[in-house]
């Protein structure tokens, strides 16, 4: 049975006297894939940067575990020494360093023999990046800067990996490529937590999912329960039956989750 690899507990983040995160509880559980579904604004983003430790004095509230070892308080460095991993929303890669470069500032607080085995792993599943080794990340397309900030990632050797929205902007030939490589990288032991707003291919390739609106938890399942349910396939999925309700009831169902 698969166990948390990490959990929150009545997370409470807040943005000066805005509250984003407003008691969320959630699990990853190791050795899967979880999604993290939301509308704009819903505090899909808040969930990784509070958990990787980039907002200053947060959480205000509630409890952030890996492993059963409490993370929230420590610095940036230290969750990533931990085991987290975390590819930000806009790729963010050196643009003035190679792809090579990049990958090896991936893995600058490393100290094990391993790291040519994964650089080699990394190559491999994105193999673009062998070719392009010695260009400026700068001048990469979209999509060979996302797997480069995805190739960066795994050159910490996370036991779990973050992703804001990975598809963002890519072509949908690239878009299956990617969801293809998050695949490969769970397959090989990696746990991840997706935040996507392609909820449809989300929920293809995640084993468990939470729908989030206005810093809350809504509604949670495993994908096949998710896909069933009426409200996140209209308002998720763009899918309809003769069941459903009005415009104006859609609204009103919409409403009761905020």
């Amino acid at each position: 049975m698969s166990v948390p690899l990490l959990s929150l507990r009545h997370v409470e983040t807040w943005y000066g006297r805005i509250q984003a995160l407003r008691g969320i509880s959630i699990d990853v559980l190791e050795g899967g894939i979880t999604t993290v579904l939301g509308s704009n604004g819903a505090g899909k983003t808040t969930i990784l940067n509070t958990v990787a430790g980039v907002l200053d004095d947060q959480p205000e509230k509630g409890t952030i575990e890996l492993a059963g070892s409490k993370i929230n308080g420590l610095e940036t460095e230290k969750i990533v020494a931990s085991g987290i991993g975390y590819v930000p929303e806009g790729r963010q890669v050196f643009a003035e360093l190679t792809v090579m470069e990049n990958l090896e500032v991936g893995a600058y607080l490393r100290r094990d023999r391993k790291m040519k085995d994964d650089l080699e792993w990394v190559l491999g599943t994105f193999p673009i990046l062998r070719q392009r080794s010695s260009q400026l990340a700068g001048t990469l397309s979209g999509g060979e800067q996302q797997m480069l900030a995805i190739g960066r990632a795994l050159m910490t050797r996370p036991r779990l990996l973050m992703m804001d929205e990975p598809s963002l902007g890519l072509s949908p030939l690239l878009v299956a490529r990617m969801f293809e490589a998050i695949v490969q990288v769970n397959e090989r032991g990696v746990t991840i937590l997706l935040v996507e707003q392609n909820a449809r291919k989300a929920l293809e390739i995640a084993s468990f999912g939470y729908v989030i609106e206005d810093g809350r938890v809504v509604a949670s399942g495993t994908s096949a329960e998710l896909q069933a349910n009426d409200d996140v396939r209209e308002f998720y999925l763009g899918l309809k039956n003769d069941q459903l309700m009005a415009d104006a009831q859609r609204w009103k169902r919409k409403k009761r989750w905020r």
